[in-house]
């Protein structure tokens, strides 16, 4: 029985040693790479020869990186607070209040959701040109949310429905409005719930590229995907791969700080309603 335990304890940290090694060794071998150049780059160390500054310098003295990295935080934070804004109030009203067809439209919020980017390009192309957005930030804010928004209403009605009656009931019996019941009873309690869909409407929106591809035209409103995808070397053929990977890191650290910051608040988030006592 002991060696069955040990067998099954050893497997299983090997399981997971095995899935942090695959999810961690890409962002890590980015981060070595960005410190090389020149033919260093082309080496497989897997421990830098030395800290080597001069990618990152490049990055942003030669590169308008850090014009799309404000567009990227604008953009992003926009959608967050539109999303959950409008995701808030929209499933109130779809966990709390009564009407003929509650379901279908929930239905269809998250229908929306299953269509893929390329398919509704076109319309959204004609909606941000007839809107006047073309080639700005809110032409892009416009367009992340058809995909932030159906995830949101749908997770936080989730959560919505869960949170006790009798809250509400008190609340009413005391005069308060809906609105103040959404502010001042609702949102303490739905703070895991926010902070989850909040940080993967911020994570969308922050890697979309296709929208961003598609409807900007000037550096000076690209979002950081394109403005990585469009780095140019010293001539028409070179790919400065070390400035690449130089962007990846710096892109990629913010997300990763921010998870490990709310990584609490979101495996709570992710578990609440599960188990009901």
């Amino acid at each position: 029985m002991k060696a069955r335990a040990a067998i099954r304890s050893g497997s299983f940290y090997a399981l997971v040693a095995a899935i942090v090694v695959y999810a961690v060794f890409p962002l890590y071998y980015a981060i070595v790479t960005s410190f090389k150049s020149g033919s260093a780059l082309f080496r497989p160390d897997l421990v830098p020869p030395g800290i080597d500054l001069e990618n990152y310098v490049l990055l942003f003295r030669e590169q308008p990186f850090a014009g799309a990295i404000v567009n990227s935080l604008v953009v992003a934070t926009s959608v967050v607070v539109l999303s959950l804004f409008v995701g808030v109030t929209a499933s109130f009203a779809l966990a709390r209040v009564q009407f003929r067809g509650r379901s279908l439209l929930l239905v269809t919020i998250l229908g929306v959701s299953m269509f893929p980017q390329i398919a509704v390009l076109s319309g959204m192309f004609q909606l941000v040109r007839a809107l006047g957005l073309y080639n700005t930030l809110p032409g892009l804010i416009v367009s992340y949310m058809i995909f932030t928004l159906p995830f949101t209403v749908w997770v936080l009605t989730t959560f919505m429905r869960e949170l006790p009656k009798e809250l509400e009931e008190a609340a009413i019996m005391d005069g308060a409005t809906s609105w103040v019941i959404v502010t001042r009873v609702f949102m303490p309690l739905l703070w895991p719930a926010l902070v989850t869909t909040g940080l993967l409407a911020f994570i969308g929106a922050w890697n979309e590229f296709l929208f961003a591809l598609t409807f900007t035209l000037t550096n000076t409103q690209r979002t950081v995907p394109v403005a990585i995808a469009l780095i140019s070397g010293a001539s028409q053929h070179e790919l400065p791969w070390g400035i690449i990977m130089a962007a990846s890191v710096v892109v990629t650290l913010p997300l990763v700080v921010l998870v490990l910051a709310f990584q609490r608040k979101i495996i709570s988030g992710l578990t609440v309603g599960a188990v009901k006592g």
